[in-house]
């Protein structure tokens, strides 16, 4: 995710670029239309094209609010993820006697694991050398990996307390804190999955056009550069805007806006095993991309 870095100009252009040349050349071709004689004496109130551009606002800023409202929840739910681990392993370390900190690094090893699983998954890349090389070792497999961990964190909190090392209430205070992970693992899921409706993006694409087209109509035709560019530049900030949108719906896609999984995996990774009493701590890199690999 884009971190202390503003979005690169060029970034965002190379975005809507097909779109910028669609509209140059639909603009330009509308514009010497309207000057032909036989367009010539065609005028249209220019509350016409006015009414069609604030049915466009009103959809943009509602597909804005909408992205957003997605990024958001997002980032909050692997808000939940960073607290929730954190508890976790609070409650392993405290339930467990200090005789028994290997019990305390095994749930904390896995439960790096996961996080980092969680977001490589959800970004649909490949498992990282540190996550495979884990699943493989304990042979861990399974359409859905994340909560194939989650599972063996419950099988192993069952045994702790067949084995009287936990009491029942403590096995049930764990259970809760893994139904919450769990939990915000599926609204993750959700939020991938669920894609904004394409007929949506083809009403704000069509009445954009309708706009380009009917704005040099309602326009003076004693300026065709002036005509033209006005045709042009109205149409690309409704695109723009659209983009913009189009990019914060899908906050697990590695983006510039994508949400930091990486890094708050990496602030969980740290937090855990300083818990945990650990001698080798890992440094938190800076990130100086624009967006994760």
């Amino acid at each position: 995710m884009l971190l202390d870095k503003k979005i690169s100009v060029i970034y965002f252009v190379k975005q809507i670029k097909s779109q910028i040349i669609l509209i140059v050349v639909f603009a330009a071709a509308i514009g010497l239309l309207d000057n032909l004689p036989i367009f010539k004496e065609i005028a249209l109130p220019l509350s016409i094209p006015a009414l069609v551009g604030t049915a466009v606002s009103l959809l943009l800023a509602f597909r804005t609010a909408q992205s957003y409202e997605r990024w958001w929840e997002a980032r909050t739910v692997w808000g939940a993820i960073v607290n929730d681990s954190r508890t976790f392993i609070r409650q392993v370390t405290q339930f467990t006697s200090k005789d028994n900190k290997q019990i305390a690094d095994q749930f904390t090893e896995r439960q790096i694991i996961w996080v980092y699983a969680l977001g490589e998954a959800l970004r649909r890349q490949p498992f990282s050398p540190k996550v495979q090389a884990y699943l493989n070792f304990h042979k861990i497999s399974g359409a859905n990996i994340p909560n194939a961990l989650l599972d063996k964190h419950s099988h192993d909190i069952a045994l702790l307390e067949q084995k009287g090392i936990i009491s029942d209430f403590k096995q049930v205070q764990l259970n809760e804190t893994l139904a919450r992970l769990c939990d915000s693992m599926g609204k993750c899921e959700r939020i991938k999955n669920t894609v904004f409706p394409k007929s949506y993006s083809l009403l704000v694409h069509t009445l954009i056009y309708v706009f380009a087209a009917i704005l040099p109509f309602g326009l003076e035709d004693s300026q065709l550069a002036v005509e033209v560019l006005m045709t042009i530049m109205i149409p690309l900030l409704f695109i723009s805007i659209e983009k913009t949108a189009i990019i914060m719906q899908d906050p697990f896609e590695n983006t510039p806006v994508d949400t930091p999984m990486t890094s708050l995996a990496q602030t969980i990774e740290i937090n855990l095993l300083e818990m945990t009493g650990a001698q080798d701590i890992p440094v938190k890199p800076k990130n100086n991309e624009y967006y994760e690999m």
